[in-house]
């Protein structure tokens, strides 16, 4: 079985949850080839890979978004009607309006000539016709390099040769989801859709904190999201969510619920429920820990000034940030910055560890982002038998209290988003409690036991790839 794995944003280059669970896939299923497609920004930001690729990985392809320019002069292109059309139904077109087959022959056609059309006058023309039907107050030239921008990276990317799989897995919509698409519908191969966070979701909440896009055109670029979202799961034979809330928002998207399977993560049990201490932190502090990438959408911003709130009530609190601090730079050192602002003591960055060597010195666990899945570090740690104080984000607070007829109790405590008071309140409250600690230390093991463990996800996806076609 051949399957070939397709990646926006994350494997092999960056680290953190969806790249973890794909490095899981592939060095647990050993017996199939798996072919990673990789889609990075930039060859400066994703040149070095994080993971060390298992044997059964056949082949790494990159697609750099940012490889070209629209610097230089160009030769003029004239589309014939037909194709003009083919083009207009793509900008502008509902995902029922666009005829794959005459769109990604059209594209391949003119793969050396992506940009000249771009700048052409037919393209010109369609922008300017949207605009007017629209009724836009927005600038015209502004309008116009909007939607080259956002088209050139999508036909670039369709424009190229097609990795052969059995089976076609995209782990986001996005342009991996529409990749997936366009090498199911090429090939006739199987393709699967699996969400972590909700894609659309995730795009409209950076689109909107973004200064790269102006206010006025943000919602073009979240509509246009949107759509590439409605395509992939269109063209899906099945899409996988990890909880109940992310299905009906992907319904709610636009996914038919009939596609859709419900296959948490899991970790395993064994592998961290008796680790042992290190003696990386001293004992008689109180250690938080916090296992995640130094990025903005974890809002380690709110985490240290809610550690500074829980040091003026613990001052034996000390706070281990694990993860890596390479990704986003600017924003590790804005961190560093205002922690040295506020004089803050007692917060250490560790960088990239391997985790199992310190999460049994941990006191409690903390994740203050602001959006989320369902996380692999919370399952890690409640499979380790530490409480978590979690924002409510993602399934994080089916996690910790539970879903359905499940009555362990909590394995955590669930704070809101950005608010450092409630999370320095639930930290305080865990530190001054001890035994409450240990009962929710062992809620959350037995939760991972009962619910998420490791071998029932493998065998959930080892069926789904025997059921689309792939070889048992």
């Amino acid at each position: 079985m051949k399957i070939c794995l397709i990646c926006e944003g994350s494997y092999p280059y960056v680290s953190g949850g969806v790249s973890s669970w794909v490095q899981m896939i592939c060095k647990e299923f050993k017996d199939i080839e798996f072919r990673i497609w990789a889609i990075a920004t930039t060859r400066e930001e994703m040149s070095e890979y994080k993971y060390q690729l298992s044997a059964n990985i056949k082949e790494v392809k990159t697609i750099y978004l940012g490889d070209d320019t629209f610097q230089g002069s160009y030769k003029k292109v004239k589309l014939p009607p037909q194709e003009k059309e083919i083009l207009k139904n793509l900008i502008t077109g509902t995902v029922d309006q666009i005829n794959w087959k005459h769109t990604l022959e059209f594209i391949k056609a003119y793969r050396k000539k992506l940009i000249p059309i771009l700048m052409s006058e037919d393209f010109h023309n369609i922008c300017l016709e949207e605009y007017e039907r629209k009724d836009s107050k927005k600038v015209f030239s502004q309008y116009l390099w909007s939607f080259r921008s956002m088209y050139f990276p999508l036909m670039d990317i369709l424009s190229g040769d097609i990795i052969k799989a059995d089976i076609y897995h995209a782990v986001s919509t996005g342009y991996a989801g529409i990749l997936g698409s366009a090498a199911s519908y090429i090939t006739g191969k199987p393709f699967i859709l699996s969400e972590h966070g909700i894609y659309t979701r995730e795009r409209e909440e950076d689109i909107i904190r973004s200064n790269w896009v102006e206010g006025d055109f943000k919602e073009l670029w979240i509509e246009f999201f949107k759509k590439l979202s409605l395509i992939s799961y269109h063209q899906a034979q099945c899409v996988t969510s990890l909880f109940d809330v992310n299905k009906t928002l992907q319904v709610e998207l636009g996914c038919p619920e009939e596609k859709i399977r419900i296959i948490p993560n899991g970790v395993d049990p064994d592998g961290f429920g008796n680790l042992k201490s290190n003696h990386h932190f001293n004992e008689n502090e109180f250690n938080i820990a916090a296992v995640l990438r130094v990025v903005p959408i974890k809002d380690i911003k709110t985490m240290i000034l809610s550690f500074d709130n829980i040091r003026e009530q613990v001052p034996e609190a000390r706070l281990y940030i694990m993860g890596s601090y390479d990704e986003n730079k600017e924003y590790y050192e804005e961190c560093r910055q205002l922690i040295e602002h506020l004089n803050i003591q007692g917060i250490t960055f560790l960088g990239q560890v391997n985790v199992k060597e310190y999460l049994a010195e941990a006191d409690i666990l903390l994740l203050t982002s602001i959006s989320e899945g369902q996380p692999l570090a919370v399952l890690e740690g409640m499979a380790a038998g530490i409480p978590y104080v979690c924002t409510n984000v993602g399934n994080c607070r089916g996690l910790l209290e539970g879903e359905d007829d499940d009555d362990f109790g909590r394995a955590g405590i669930v704070v809101p988003i950005m608010d450092c008071d409630a999370i320095a309140d639930a930290v305080v409250y865990c530190y001054n409690h001890p035994e409450a600690r240990r009962r929710m230390g062992k809620a959350g093991k037995e939760r991972i036991n009962t619910y998420y463990r490791k071998v029932d996800f493998l065998k959930e996806y080892r069926e789904l790839y025997e059921e689309m076609g792939g070889e048992p």
